[in-house]
This record gives C-alpha cells, sequence and structure tokens, in this order.
C-alpha cells in the first residue's frame, strides 16, 4: 500500500519556479497584456453573442482597447443517430472559427487561426424539446471554441506588443 508523501507537494512549487514556470494570469505574466485590451467585432447572430460574452468572461471587458478580434463562425449539423425507418435521432453539431488578432492602430496581423471542435444533441418526438436541445449544443459549442481561441492567444501574448 502507498502513502501519500507531502514532501513533493511542498517541493512541487520550487521545481516549477525553477524552471522559469509562470502562470499566464499572474501579475507580470504573459496573459495579464491580453486583459481587458481585446475588443471582438460585434456580434451578428446568436453564435457570435455567445462566442463574445465567452471570450469576455476569460479577457475581459475591453477597458483599454489595444487589439481587434476578427472572426468568422461556420457550423454544421450532421446526423449520426439514424434508425431503422431512417429517421435521424442524433445531431453532431459541428463548428470551425477562423481568427484574426491585430493591433487597432497599426493594422497589423499579429496571430489568427482557426479553432474547430463539436457537440451533440438528441433530436427527439418534441419539436420544442429538439430545438432546445439544439440551441444548447450550440451554446456550449461556442464556449468550447472561445477556450480554445483563449488558450492559442494565451501562448503567443510574450510576443504581442
Amino acid at each position: 500500500m502507498s502513502s501519500f508523501n507531502r514532501r513533493v507537494l511542498l517541493l512541487m512549487p520550487l521545481a516549477l519556479a525553477a524552471c522559469g514556470f509562470t502562470p499566464a494570469y499572474a501579475p507580470g505574466g504573459p496573459a495579464t497584456a491580453l486583459l481587458g485590451t481585446v475588443r471582438a467585432q460585434d456580434p451578428t447572430d446568436k453564435n457570435g453573442f455567445d462566442l463574445v460574452e465567452r471570450l469576455e468572461e476569460r479577457l475581459g471587458r475591453p477597458e483599454n482597447h489595444r487589439y481587434d478580434l476578427a472572426y468568422t463562425i461556420t457550423t454544421e449539423a450532421v446526423g449520426v443517430g439514424i434508425t431503422t425507418e431512417n429517421e435521424i435521432t442524433r445531431f453532431n453539431l459541428k463548428g470551425v472559427i477562423d481568427y484574426s488578432l491585430s493591433d487597432k492602430t497599426t493594422g497589423a496581423r499579429l496571430a489568427g487561426g482557426r479553432v474547430q471542435s463539436f457537440t451533440a444533441y438528441s433530436a427527439t418526438d418534441s419539436t420544442v424539446a429538439g430545438l432546445a436541445a439544439e440551441e444548447d449544443a450550440a451554446f456550449r459549442l461556442m464556449r468550447i471554441l472561445a477556450d480554445q481561441i483563449t488558450a492559442r492567444l494565451i501562448a503567443v501574448s510574450a510576443s504581442l506588443p
């Protein structure tokens, strides 16, 4: 039977500090340059609103606007569960976002790329329940994609002007 060694837990922060690890959101950390400085383009639909809401949760509302974030959202519902009567019972909602971070003053592109993921939902006999499930899947998908964008922006934040 093994026992937990508290010394390992106590030495872990020292080991991380020795290797140059700094928490991204710590004072002076690389991601602090992004907090309150990234303004996402104005949303035009529900997916855009959900995406921008999550980006602002993670990066803060743009108070000192230095960077512009442009994005294009593409979603597609694909039937994956089919009965013997050819009725679709389950859908995968696939999403792709192309994004670009640029400097507000110069317009120079600083970072960008593509993120993608999917969520799933059930198609039930009830139209209302099916629509609610589809809306919830889209909401979850936008949160996942916003988190991926945030992680990538944090990864390049040390090189931002």
